[in-house]
């Protein structure tokens, strides 16, 4: 791969998705931790710091993962709708830069996006003098990012081949499930159904873990893994992504335009 054509594309993607003012959404999430301020107060003084870390953490989470799915879902079906991916594979640029580099513009967008309304949330609490220990929420913003980058390559692999409408729907069902997906396999367990629990646990191999980099509850009582368990949950989420990402690739090279 060509890194100044990767580097083309993903700023190419940075500058078109900024442009459809998703920065507006940081401002969505300092109403909503303006108005929390305002309401959680009313209980007292330690559970109202807890809700306002966790109801921050929460709306971060929220407001990323409506942009990922739905910037995503459309990321390559836009290019094929409006014949620009002719114009650029027509350049000297290989189906995997071009996959490759789109994924990357989109997880930058999103990183800019965690990180300004990660700022506003340090300094709202610190406004609304709320005790908190800045390194493992700080940390739970990385995983969330890590997990939506992940989702993003989930929305690009469906996208690749499906509609945006289906691959919306998609998108959000394996965000659910990947996020139940230890429950799931719990209920299984108790079921003493030997074919039902290998069925889930194929499932559960195949489908992305979502709650394992889920770490905001451990962040807001500093209860997070170890370096060397962080270290294995990044590099789960970044095999994960070059699985993902080289699935749309074999998907996106078998299309006809």
């Amino acid at each position: 791969m060509n890194l100044r054509r990767l580097f083309v594309i993903a700023s190419n993607v940075f500058r078109e998705v900024l442009r459809d003012r998703v920065l507006y959404l940081v401002g969505v999430f300092a109403l909503i931790m303006l108005a929390a301020g305002r309401l959680v107060p009313e209980l007292s003084s330690l559970a109202a710091s807890k809700v306002l870390l966790d109801v921050g953490l929460g709306a971060i989470a929220l407001i990323s993962l409506v942009v990922t799915v739905f910037v995503g879902s459309s990321l390559i079906h836009k290019e094929i709708e409006k014949r620009t991916v002719l114009v650029l594979l027509a350049k000297p640029m290989t189906r995997s830069e071009f996959v490759v580099g789109k994924h990357l513009g989109l997880s930058a967008v999103l990183a800019l996006l965690i990180a300004a309304m990660g700022v506003i949330y340090f300094l709202l609490l610190r406004a609304y003098s709320v005790p908190f220990d800045i390194v493992p929420l700080s940390l739970s913003l990385v995983f969330l990012w890590l997990e939506l980058s992940l989702l993003a390559a989930v929305a690009m692999l469906f996208g690749s081949a499906m509609s945006p409408l289906l691959t919306t729907l998609l998108t959000f069902a394996i965000y659910a499930v990947g996020h139940l997906s230890p429950d799931i396999v719990k209920l299984a367990a108790i079921a003493e159904n030997p074919g039902l629990q290998k069925a889930v646990r194929s499932l559960y191999l195949v489908l992305p873990d979502l709650d394992r980099l889920n770490l905001r509850n451990d962040a807001i009582y500093s209860n997070l893994p170890n370096a060397q368990g962080l270290g294995a949950i990044a590099l789960y989420a970044l095999v994960y992504i070059a699985f993902l990402l080289a699935g749309s690739t074999l998907i996106f090279q078998r299309r006809e335009f």
